[in-house]
């Protein structure tokens, strides 16, 4: 294997013409082929089956991801757990602490409003049924600001442009439940969280559950100490419950009045309050929380295209190589060092910017991209293809590719920002050989993108 993957990374730099089968399908749209690159190999024999453009800097959206997450893979494993530390100062007496209670996060990203009722027995566990000092945060392990979001479009508050933070808690995002109720509308949240305001001016109408009458408008004001969150407009009464997802408050307040409540339901009294401040020289351990494996954490990136969660990686990595506080700049450098020690050189002219692919400035090349896969395969096999979107069956493609021929013989990790579409991944021939694809095409005017792409890749499966 690892001779066929020498063989391999070495065709890509020759030139290769694609075949007229593709040629013939490009030729089809009205596409200008400078704005799109392809390389597509053979993993079974190390044939380049065909390639196009591939030393053109593209910008490669979300397909970015599979170079995070493979570098994470290398580097942690896939039985890598974050750590999220619990320690405690004074004394705990007659199951009192007279004393702060301490967290201490490691940037994971799977904490949740779930994970919090089992962080509060655990405290209870410990002998304690009352907390008598502050809950204290510390939130040094990544150096990265305090932005919420990354105000990348004009939808600043949508979950995909959630920002970063070693105390992450429900990726930054919360969710109002929106029922029509006896006349009245309820906005709900799935703890009490005092960290922002809701103003409910919505009303109750009849008719049917559509139009204007389908979906309340949410607006909100972050001017004040307490942001504002103001519910308005009309919702039917017939409509079901209605999950609204923003991004509106800082994930460690949050955390924060979660834990407080959590606290209260398993009989722990408390009147803490919040500090953010380094863990004190005195602290002593009380218990570690793991959170899911990286490789769950891995397939729930490349599967939803999850952004908050590769850029917590990508810091993660940064933290471990280059040593905490993690940094933008250490996660890239991270990702580069880790994937050049295992003979993927990125060129100067490549950025990997955020790790998550939300952005302007991150560049690759499909020669990059087809390496990255070459060697992942070569290394992981079916392991590795299983943390990408099943083409008709799960994440981004189940839809794509649902009533396509590609259905469950293909693997693969999408890309879109406005002017750009991309597919990467995977993909089974009618031989049975299995062969890495990418396609990226980087441009605004062109309609039928991802058309173009499907039948690129269903002409493969054809032929090959």
């Amino acid at each position: 294997m690892k001779k066929l993957l020498y063989i391999i990374l070495c065709s890509t730099l020759i030139h290769a013409s694609l075949p007229q089968g593709i040629e013939d399908i490009i030729a089809s749209y009205p596409i200008d082929k400078r704005s799109l690159s392809i390389d597509i190999h053979d993993l079974h024999s190390g044939l380049n089956v065909g390639s196009h453009n591939t030393h053109a800097i593209m910008t490669p959206a979300s397909v970015v991801k599979v170079l995070t997450t493979y570098a994470a893979l290398l580097h942690l494993g896939y039985d890598y757990r974050w750590s999220t530390l619990f320690y405690y100062t004074g004394t705990i007496n007659n199951g009192t602490l007279y004393g702060d209670l301490i967290v201490k996060p490691y940037g994971d990203p799977n904490l949740k409003h779930e994970s919090i009722q089992a962080i509060a027995m655990q405290i209870k566990s410990k002998g304690i049924n009352a907390i008598r000092g502050n809950i204290i945060i510390d939130r040094s392990f990544f150096n990265i600001g305090n932005q919420d979001t990354s105000g990348f479009d004009e939808r600043p508050y949508i979950p995909y442009n959630a920002m970063p933070d070693s105390m992450m808690f429900n990726e930054r995002v919360t969710t109002l439940n929106i029922t029509p109720h006896r006349g009245k509308v309820k906005v709900e949240t799935d703890f009490k969280d005092d960290s922002f305001k809701i103003i409910n001016n919505a009303k109750v109408v009849y008719g049917s559950c559509r139009g204007s009458r389908a979906w309340p408008k949410i607006e909100i004001n972050k001017e004040y100490e307490k942001p504002l969150i103001i519910v308005s407009g009309t919702i039917s009464n017939r409509c079901p419950t209605r999950e609204i997802k923003r991004v509106i408050t800082k994930p460690y307040k949050s955390f924060f009045y979660a834990l407080k409540e959590a606290l209260q339901s398993v009989g722990v009294t408390n009147q803490s309050g919040l500090q953010l401040l380094t863990k004190p020289q005195n602290a002593k351990p009380l218990f570690i929380y793991k959170s899911r494996t990286l490789e769950q954490s891995v397939a729930i990136i490349n599967k939803e295209s999850n952004n908050v969660m590769a850029r917590q990686l990508m810091l993660t990595l940064g933290a471990y190589i280059y040593n905490r506080p993690s940094t933008l700049y250490k996660g890239r450098q991270a990702i580069e060092t880790i994937l050049a020690k295992h003979g993927i050189d990125l060129t100067s002219q490549c950025h990997i910017d955020n790790g998550c692919g939300l952005s302007r400035t991150s560049k690759l090349r499909a020669l990059d991209l087809s390496r990255v896969l070459i060697s992942a395969y070569s290394r992981y096999g079916q392991r590795w293809l299983n943390t990408l979107s099943i083409a008709g069956v799960d994440g981004t493609t189940k839809r794509r590719f649902k009533r396509s021929l590609i259905k469950n013989r293909g693997w693969f990790k999408t890309g879109t920002i406005k002017g750009v579409k991309n597919i990467v991944g995977y993909v089974r021939g009618k031989s049975g050989n299995l062969y890495s694809v990418v396609i990226l095409v980087n441009c605004k005017k062109a309609r039928y993108r991802a058309k173009m792409q499907n039948e690129i890749i269903e002409w493969l499966v054809k032929n090959y």
